[in-house]
Parts: structure tokens; sequence; C-alpha cells
């Protein structure tokens, strides 16, 4: 039975058309599954490896060797919190224990409500910025209470504004979502 949509079959479809190979595809293909269901299914998986005429063992390594995909049930909003020295220097692990506190999930849990998923991960890249977070893959940068408080709010005012319900749903970026000073 085919979990992805007639859509994200076209979709990947026009990423295998850019590359020589099919399965050089594959992690464009990861992220319309993910987007699609929500986290990677086995079953997303499996068709994203009939697509691209692989193994599923092949689709399942490259799925779990990256962070960028999970491979278990996420929130609406993944906050995703730098963990390494300069972010840690600079707040990143008091930033992760207020949010941790705020929130009442520790990282890699998903609140009750099914709306944030809090993850420590390796570096974004942002040193000069620290602590960072990237909220559905949307940087905030020189983290403080006061930000986070904000984004917790705006992500709240964000469900209520388009009617959706918290839960286990597709994780979509919001633009709506305030932006921090950059």
């Amino acid at each position: 039975m085919a979990v992805l949509s007639e859509a994200a079959h076209r979709r990947i479809g026009e990423f295998v058309a850019k590359y020589p190979e099919r399965r050089s595809a594959l992690l464009p293909a990861l992220h319309v599954a993910q987007n699609e269901v929500g986290w990677l299914t086995r079953e997303a998986m499996e068709e994203v490896a009939v697509i691209l005429d692989l193994d599923w063992d092949q689709v399942e390594e490259v799925a779990s060797f990256y962070t960028m995909y999970y491979k278990q049930p996420v929130g609406t909003y993944v906050l995703e919190v730098c963990k390494t020295l300069p972010c840690s220097i600079l707040g990143a692990d008091e930033m992760i224990d207020y949010i941790s506190q705020k929130l009442g999930i520790a990282p890699g849990e998903t609140t009750a409500d099914g709306m944030f998923t809090l993850f420590r991960v390796e570096c974004l890249a942002a040193c000069h910025r620290a602590p960072v977070m990237q909220v559905n893959h949307r940087y905030f940068q020189n983290l403080t209470q006061e930000k986070v408080d904000a984004l917790i709010e705006a992500a709240r005012q964000q469900q209520l504004r388009t009617g959706g319900v918290p839960g286990l749903t597709v994780r979509r970026s919001h633009p709506d979502l305030i932006e921090t000073e950059r």
C-alpha cells in the first residue's frame, strides 16, 4: 500500500531526473517522504527504495546516519539546540534546560499535545551567533530565555491562527513564526 501521494512521487521523479544515477536522489527523496508523512516510517522508506530502485537497507542506512531525518514521530515544531562547545560556553546548556523545564520534556521527547519535540544536536554552523536553535530547519540565534518564550508563544499562536490542532502531524515551516535578530 502506497503511503506517499502522487505529488510526492512526481517530486521525487523530478529529483531523479536531475542526477545521472537514481541513487543520488536519495537525500531529497527522503525529505519529500518525511515532509509528507511527518517522519520516516518503514513503509515510506520502503516506497522510496522502490522508486529509486534501491534495497530498503540502503535507504535505512542513510536515514539512520543523518539527524535531519526522523525515524519516530516528532512534534509539529522540532526545536534543535546546538550542543557543541561554542554554543555550550555561550549558554546552550542553560537554554536546553530552560526549554525542557518550560515544555515539561527532556531532549528527545515530545510534548503530550504533540506540538513540540526537543533535540540536542551537533554543530549548526553559526558559532558566531551562539547559542543557536533551529525550529523546523529555520535558524534562531543569540538565544535568550525571552527569545525562547517568544518563539514558543508564536508557535502556539500560529497553531491557533491556522486552526491547526497540535499533534503529531506533518511538519511544515511556518513563515509567520517570529524572527529573532540575525
